[in-house]
Formats: structure tokens, C-alpha cells, sequence
């Protein structure tokens, strides 16, 4: 039998459409051996690791005051705290959450803002790294960790399929960030939100053509990277498309 990899990617709110695509391979009985998985992705990755059923991962998130963990910063280096972020990872993780304790291995990738390049972490603690992935910059403050400061690692690397290549896996890429042609560009706020589209899908283009089966709804791209409360619509996007190719992903098997 052979053994599959799984690459999240990310994509803000409609990283959501991981837990969909998740409870899919569930559901198929496709053998998910490792997991790799940056910002959003990095989230889904950690918590289906940990043993979390992507239904319940869905639960969390939609019972979840979100505009509560967005609380201003006042910092030159981002708008928003990641305290209360923090806190909810603790919470449902552990405070000494480490690599260790998962259920499956994972690789988390997080960006060297000084470096210039892409970090993978897969040991040792659990929750830094876990929030340098996901630190969307401006937004988010960086995570000084390591003595690096690290942002999203979807800057440099937004399907991370290198860690699963390298241990000889069968690859499958979910990639939530498919471009909508038709997405109309009328204000600063979506000509910002297109621009960092295009510049960070750019990246994962060579890396989509290394997987074995790549899932990307085209469905997603009607979504916006704040639509947290249309949280049970991608969950169910991101199923019903993963099942349309219940036939190419147990083939991989």
C-alpha cells in the first residue's frame, strides 16, 4: 500500500474547505501518513494531526468568537495581537504542546522575514511555530522564535510539498486559492487582496505540478479571505469536491 502525504495550503477563511477535504480522505479511507500545511492550512494540519475528526475541528471554529481574537496590536510591526490566538491553541492542544504528541507526523513552514526563506519545523514545541505560519504580515505581528523573526509561510511556500517528497510519499495538494477571473477589482481593498493573490499563487504553481492528485475547488474562488461566517459552505465545498475524485485518490492507494 502506499503511503500518502497530504499538503494544506493557505488561504485564509477558505482554508476551511481543508476540513471538508479532510473528512473526504476520512471517509475514503485514504491513509494520510503525514501532513504538511502553512497559515490556514497550518491550522487544519495540526489540529487533524492532534486526533481532531474535521467535524469537530468545524465545531471549534464556528463556535469561536472570531472578532475576538482580532484585537488591535498599536505596533509598528502589525495591526493585530496574537494572544488570544495563542490562547485558543493552548487551550485545545496544550501548553507544552509538542510535535511529539501528535498522531502523525507534520511539517509546519513559516517565513525567515531577515533570511529571506522558507523555515520547516517538525520537532520540538508545537504552538510557535504553529502561530509563525499563520502570522499574515502587516496584519499579524511577527513571532520572534529561534532568533528569527518568522511570518506566513505562504509568502515564500504556499503548498508545501517538499517535506512529503522528500520521505518518498505519494503527494496529494489541496490548494483553497483558486483565481476567479471574474472577481471584480473596485476598491483599495480588493485591488490589496488581489494583488497578494496573484504574487502568493505564483509560488505554488511549480509545486502543484509535483503532486500526484491536486484538489482545488474552483468553487472557492467566490469566497473572500475573511468569510468565516460562510465557515459550514467551504467545509462542504471542499467534501463534495474531494469525493468527486474518490476514483483518482484511491487509485493513489
Amino acid at each position: 500500500m502506499q503511503k500518502i502525504g497530504v499538503a494544506l495550503s493557505g488561504g485564509g477563511a477558505r482554508g476551511i474547505a481543508h476540513l471538508g477535504v479532510l473528512a473526504a480522505l476520512d471517509e475514503l479511507q485514504i491513509p494520510v501518513a503525514q501532513l504538511s500545511g502553512v497559515s490556514s492550512g497550518a491550522i487544519a494540519a495540526t489540529f487533524y494531526a492532534a486526533g481532531f475528526a474535521p467535524a469537530d475541528i468545524l465545531r471549534l471554529l464556528t463556535t469561536t468568537n472570531v472578532v475576538r481574537l482580532m484585537r488591535p496590536a498599536f505596533s509598528r510591526s502589525g495591526l493585530l495581537h496574537f494572544d488570544a490566538v495563542e490562547q485558543l491553541l493552548v487551550r485545545h492542544l496544550g501548553l507544552n504542546a509538542s510535535f511529539a504528541d501528535l498522531l502523525r507526523p507534520l511539517t509546519l513552514v513559516a517565513t525567515d522575514l531577515a533570511a529571506g526563506e522558507s523555515v520547516y519545523f517538525s520537532e520540538g514545541p508545537l504552538i510557535p511555530p504553529l502561530l509563525a505560519s499563520s502570522a499574515v504580515p502587516i496584519v499579524y505581528r511577527p513571532v520572534q522564535y529561534q532568533g528569527r523573526q518568522l511570518v506566513d509561510g505562504g509568502v515564500l511556500n504556499n503548498l508545501p510539498v517538499e517535506p512529503l517528497l522528500e520521505q518518498g510519499l505519494r503527494v496529494i495538494g489541496v490548494h483553497c486559492n483558486p483565481v476567479n477571473p471574474g472577481a471584480p477589482v473596485t476598491n483599495f481593498r480588493s485591488l490589496i487582496e488581489r494583488t497578494l493573490h496573484l504574487a502568493i499563487n505564483a509560488n505554488t504553481l511549480p509545486r502543484q505540478q509535483r503532486c500526484d492528485v491536486l484538489i482545488e475547488p474552483p468553487a472557492l474562488g467566490q469566497y473572500r479571505p475573511l468569510s468565516y461566517r460562510r465557515a459550514p459552505e467551504l467545509y462542504e465545498i471542499g467534501y463534495a469536491y474531494t469525493m468527486g475524485l474518490a476514483e483518482q485518490l484511491r487509485a493513489l492507494v
